[in-house]
Protein backbone atom coordinates (compact mmCIF):
# COMPACT_ATOMS: atom_id res chain seq x y z
CA UNK A 1 0.00 0.00 0.00
CA UNK A 2 1.01 3.60 -0.44
CA UNK A 3 -0.41 6.52 1.55
CA UNK A 4 -0.15 10.09 0.30
CA UNK A 5 -1.06 13.11 2.42
CA UNK A 6 -2.56 15.22 -0.36
CA UNK A 7 -3.42 18.05 2.04
CA UNK A 8 0.26 18.72 2.66
CA UNK A 9 1.71 17.19 -0.50
CA UNK A 10 3.86 14.64 1.32
CA UNK A 11 3.90 10.87 1.89
CA UNK A 12 1.62 9.61 4.68
CA UNK A 13 4.54 8.56 6.87
CA UNK A 14 4.16 6.67 10.15
CA UNK A 15 0.46 5.82 9.74
CA UNK A 16 -0.69 2.70 11.59
CA UNK A 17 -2.69 0.19 9.56
CA UNK A 18 -4.02 -3.34 9.77
CA UNK A 19 -4.80 -6.00 7.18
CA UNK A 20 -7.85 -8.26 7.57
CA UNK A 21 -9.30 -11.19 5.59
CA UNK A 22 -13.02 -11.95 5.52
CA UNK A 23 -14.11 -15.42 6.64
CA UNK A 24 -16.50 -16.49 3.83
CA UNK A 25 -18.53 -18.72 6.12
CA UNK A 26 -19.30 -16.04 8.74
CA UNK A 27 -18.58 -12.74 6.90
CA UNK A 28 -16.45 -11.73 9.90
CA UNK A 29 -13.08 -10.04 9.53
CA UNK A 30 -9.96 -11.83 10.77
CA UNK A 31 -6.92 -9.71 11.60
CA UNK A 32 -3.88 -10.94 9.65
CA UNK A 33 -1.23 -8.38 10.50
CA UNK A 34 -0.52 -4.80 11.49
CA UNK A 35 2.05 -2.33 10.30
CA UNK A 36 3.11 1.29 10.02
CA UNK A 37 3.96 3.18 6.86
CA UNK A 38 7.57 4.15 6.35
CA UNK A 39 8.94 7.61 5.51
CA UNK A 40 7.76 7.14 1.90
CA UNK A 41 4.18 6.28 3.02
CA UNK A 42 4.59 2.60 2.10
CA UNK A 43 4.34 -0.55 4.18
CA UNK A 44 6.61 -3.14 2.56
CA UNK A 45 6.45 -6.73 3.79
CA UNK A 46 2.94 -6.44 5.21
CA UNK A 47 2.01 -9.92 3.96
CA UNK A 48 3.80 -12.74 2.18
CA UNK A 49 2.69 -14.00 -1.24
CA UNK A 50 1.95 -17.42 0.31
CA UNK A 51 -0.41 -15.89 2.89
CA UNK A 52 -2.11 -13.66 0.31
CA UNK A 53 -4.63 -16.25 -0.89
CA UNK A 54 -7.72 -15.49 -3.00
CA UNK A 55 -10.28 -13.85 -0.70
CA UNK A 56 -11.86 -10.54 0.31
CA UNK A 57 -9.51 -8.27 2.27
CA UNK A 58 -9.53 -4.86 3.87
CA UNK A 59 -6.85 -2.48 5.00
CA UNK A 60 -7.79 -0.23 7.89
CA UNK A 61 -5.80 3.00 8.02
CA UNK A 62 -5.72 4.83 11.37
CA UNK A 63 -6.12 8.30 9.87
CA UNK A 64 -7.35 9.97 13.06
CA UNK A 65 -4.21 8.96 14.96
CA UNK A 66 -2.07 10.02 12.01
CA UNK A 67 -3.54 13.53 11.84
CA UNK A 68 -3.44 13.79 15.63
CA UNK A 69 0.30 13.05 15.56
CA UNK A 70 0.66 16.06 13.25
CA UNK A 71 -1.29 18.28 15.67
CA UNK A 72 -4.36 18.29 13.43
CA UNK A 73 -7.92 17.02 13.68
CA UNK A 74 -9.58 14.85 11.06
CA UNK A 75 -13.16 14.21 10.05
CA UNK A 76 -12.45 10.50 9.54
CA UNK A 77 -11.11 8.54 12.55
CA UNK A 78 -10.11 5.71 10.19
CA UNK A 79 -10.44 4.67 6.55
CA UNK A 80 -11.10 1.13 5.37
CA UNK A 81 -10.46 -0.06 1.82
CA UNK A 82 -12.05 -3.39 0.90
CA UNK A 83 -10.81 -5.36 -2.11
CA UNK A 84 -10.97 -8.84 -3.64
CA UNK A 85 -7.98 -10.96 -4.61
CA UNK A 86 -8.65 -13.62 -7.23
CA UNK A 87 -5.09 -14.22 -8.47
CA UNK A 88 -2.50 -13.93 -5.72
CA UNK A 89 0.38 -14.16 -8.21
CA UNK A 90 -0.37 -10.64 -9.47
CA UNK A 91 1.23 -7.53 -8.05
CA UNK A 92 -1.23 -5.24 -6.24
CA UNK A 93 -1.08 -1.56 -5.38
CA UNK A 94 -3.63 -0.24 -2.87
CA UNK A 95 -3.16 3.54 -2.64
CA UNK A 96 -4.77 5.90 -0.16
CA UNK A 97 -4.81 9.60 -0.97
CA UNK A 98 -6.03 11.56 2.03
CA UNK A 99 -6.40 14.96 3.58
CA UNK A 100 -8.01 15.93 6.88
CA UNK A 101 -11.51 15.98 5.34
CA UNK A 102 -11.33 13.65 2.35
CA UNK A 103 -9.94 10.38 1.03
Amino acid sequence: THVLNTGMGVPGAHMALSLHRMDPSTSLWNLLTTGTTNDDGRCPGLITRETFTPAVYKIRFETGQYWGSLGETSFYPYVEIVFTITDHSQKFHVPLLCSRFSY
